[in-house]
């Protein structure tokens, strides 16, 4: 990745009510020569984008707050370059990751997008490998199986075996934390899907990546760091969380698989309310899921099923 007139790498990072955040997710890649930055922001209300406006980056306010897959989408259209960044404002990346990134994209014609090792901002591995929701890994966490048989690939859909992490791999899905993909894929797909407001959208991208014939790859040399991140969403996101869920189903596996996925959600909703980890803000937040189950309209419209971040 030398030094060209055009950039090789758009980085889209979506803010909402980031600026905390943004600057030092921003500030290391601004100055790249071949990444130009463009952040959009969903209507925040703490002035994100003042964070940033020193540095050369372009700067996109959206007036609604669409979710988050509207927000790359309205990133990645406003630029030009062959390869799009898809970045959280909590994670980090260096320059020496991001070219491992691009060289597998360089020198990989049929692989459409390729994710980093992300790690905790503590150092500890983010599992950031998954499989594909399956219907036995729903009801399995549903009923803490994942707990009673850790290492089993049935009870969970995230890859949890370290040695996965250590080596190239080409993983069913990779999380939208940060993964590089070809500019061409997103136009053949027409993007992120808007109908998920938040949560699956990364699903779905990859889903569609290799039902399309690309291929998907796990770069052990490109490492980011996670600043605070999780995997487990707070509280208030839960219901939005199992309402795309259910979407997701339906839209790849119709409408009895969809059924069945919403009987899971909705009873692991209930037993996490009743007796899940995270105090009462979780059990609660696990409450608002289950409502949000059950009402047919939310769980196909994530969307308008919960409000803004």
């Amino acid at each position: 990745m030398g030094t060209t007139a055009r950039p090789s790498i758009d980085v889209v990072v979506v803010s909402y009510n980031s600026r905390e955040q943004l600057s030092g997710c921003v500030e290391p890649l601004a100055s790249a020569p071949d990444a130009h930055v463009i952040v959009v922001d969903n209507a925040s209300a703490d002035g994100s984008l003042e964070a940033v406006r020193h540095l050369p980056v372009t700067a996109i306010q959206l007036a609604r707050n669409g979710g988050f897959a509207t927000g790359v989408n309205a990133g990645w259209r406003a630029g030009s370059a062959p390869f799009v960044l898809i970045l959280n404002p909590d994670a980090r990346i260096d320059a020496a990751s991001l070219r491992a990134l691009a060289r597998v994209l360089d020198e990989e014609p049929r692989v459409a997008a390729v994710a980093p090792r992300i790690h905790h901002d503590d150092g500890s591995l983010d599992f950031s490998q998954r499989l594909f929701p399956r219907l036995r890994s729903t009801y399995a966490q549903a009923l803490f199986l994942h707990r009673v048989f850790p290492r089993a690939t049935w009870t969970d859909e995230l890859v949890r075996d370290e040695e996965a992490y250590r080596q190239r791999g080409t993983p069913q899905w990779v999380s939208g934390a940060c993964i590089l993909v070809r500019r061409e894929a997103l136009v053949e797909l027409e993007g992120l899907d808007e109908e998920f407001f938040m949560y699956s959208e990364d699903i779905d991208l990859c889903r569609r990546l290799w039902s399309t014939g690309y291929e998907i790859v796990f770069e052990p040399s490109a490492v980011v760091v996670h600043v605070g991140g999780s995997s487990a969403p707070r509280a208030g996101l839960l219901p939005t969380l199992a309402a795309s869920r259910v979407r997701y189903a339906r839209k790849h596996h119709g409408g009895l698989v969809a059924f069945l996925e919403r009987v899971g959600v909705a009873l692991g909703a209930a037993t996490h309310a009743l007796v899940g980890r995270g105090g009462r803000a979780a059990r609660a937040g696990h409450a608002r899921a289950l409502l949000a189950v059950a009402r047919p309209a939310a769980a196909s419209h994530p969307a308008r099923a919960e409000p803004p971040l």
